[in-house]
């Protein structure tokens, strides 16, 4: 299983974001580094996982906890289940919060990777976003974090910005690859609801970008990725030289995960409670209210739905279409024993058609989307996701 614990806490609220974060005058890190430690040691138990093979530290802006805090819950992950030595131990970062001697604190504290969310390497964008950290400090970030840790240095990139032309998205992406280490996601900028940014496009105080020109920016940035020696792994992530992020492989290969710290969310089966079946669980979202759960009960689940055969079929396939390798008859047969790829899939139908259309392929490493289909998979998966509900 892979684990991911949360640090719900912001130095400010960027105006694109709507993640479970929470801006506060002072944060208790002695208790809610205890309350994580301590629900970590429960759901690891509940779960009944021997082996940790990822552990992503997410946010929030993580890299305002601690090193300590950080040590102290991969210390309790390695007491409660084997975490071996080759795991892959990610801390998300802000550039504001990416000091030499807090990184260095952070990778004497277990971690070897980091994902820094530069986000922009344009001041006016970079305001535009609301965030607090100049594209000065975005780049002498990255290359402390470089220094640190060589080859394990991730980037986050947003584009689709209101306002954003094609030209200054491409002028964007080259100057970051003259950053970069071997690992860089891209994201399209979301107009999420409750946001300052989606209000200011909302009463025309922003352009909305045009859907034309968000595809021209992707494929644009896959074209030039690809020409830099980038493997394009999944619909958002290029990797050069094997480093590929194991941890998010994890996610869209459908393993189980465990999500501690409030707002996480998880896959696993619960075996310590008699569970047999795989369950979504999300935490609490509220800082407080879920450490006082924790205090009061070991953990702080609010949620967890029992997922049938058929919705964890929908999940593996929705996931794992966003991979390059799709995917594999092994894999499928896991999660559907009596049916296979081909049965589903295989007949004519929706996938059929896609197929002979170009944007699919299933052969015998699996089903997945082709160079064509991967850009375009959100207008593909209703089409398969019927297909496999009627089977």
């Amino acid at each position: 299983s892979a684990l991911c614990p949360q640090w719900p806490y912001c130095r400010k609220h960027c105006s694109y974001c709507n993640f479970n974060k929470y801006v506060v005058p002072a944060v208790d890190e002695a208790a809610m580094g205890a309350c994580l430690v301590r629900e970590a040691r429960t759901l690891l138990r509940l779960s009944q996982v021997q082996s940790i093979t990822s552990v992503f530290f997410g946010g929030g802006t993580p890299s305002l906890a601690s090193p300590a805090t950080i040590a102290a819950v991969l210390d309790a992950v390695a007491s409660a289940a084997h975490l071996p030595a080759s795991a892959e131990v990610t801390l998300e970062a802000n550039p504001s919060s990416a000091s030499t001697s807090r990184l260095a604190g952070f990778r004497a504290a277990g971690i070897n990777r980091l994902s820094i969310g530069v986000q922009s390497l344009d001041d006016a964008e970079l305001q535009l976003l609301g965030r607090e950290h100049t594209a000065a400090e975005a780049w002498g970030a990255v290359e402390v974090a470089r220094g640190l840790f060589p080859g394990r240095t991730s980037l986050d990139l947003i584009f689709g910005l209101p306002g954003q032309s094609l030209g200054t998205w491409a002028r964007g992406l080259e100057v970051a690859l003259g950053l970069c280490d071997n690992h860089i996601s891209l994201y399209q900028l979301t107009l999420e609801r409750g946001t300052a940014l989606a209000a200011q496009v909302s009463r025309g105080a922003q352009p909305t970008p045009p859907q034309d020109l968000l595809a021209d920016m992707y494929q644009t940035a896959r074209a030039m990725l690809v020409a830099a020696g980038f493997q394009h792994y999944e619909v958002s992530n290029f990797a050069r030289k094997g480093a590929l992020s194991t941890h998010n492989l994890s996610y869209w290969r459908a393993e189980q995960y465990i999500g501690v710290g409030p707002g996480a969310h998880g896959r696993f089966v619960p075996w310590g409670e008699g569970g047999r079946s795989r369950e979504a669980r999300v935490q609490t979202l509220e800082p407080d209210a879920w450490m006082r759960e924790v205090q009061s009960q070991g953990h702080g689940t609010r949620r967890r739905v029992v997922l049938s055969p058929l919705e964890q079929l929908e999940e593996v396939l929705a996931l794992g279409l966003r991979t390059d390798e799709g995917i594999s008859h092994e894999r499928w047969r896991h999660f559907s024993p009596h049916l296979s790829l081909e049965a589903v899939f295989g007949v004519p139908g929706e996938a059929r058609a896609l197929q002979q259309q170009g944007w699919l392929l299933l052969d015998g490493g699996g089903l997945r989307c082709t160079w064509e289909g991967l850009a375009v998979l959100d207008s593909l998966l209703p089409d398969l996701l019927c297909q496999l509900q009627r089977r």
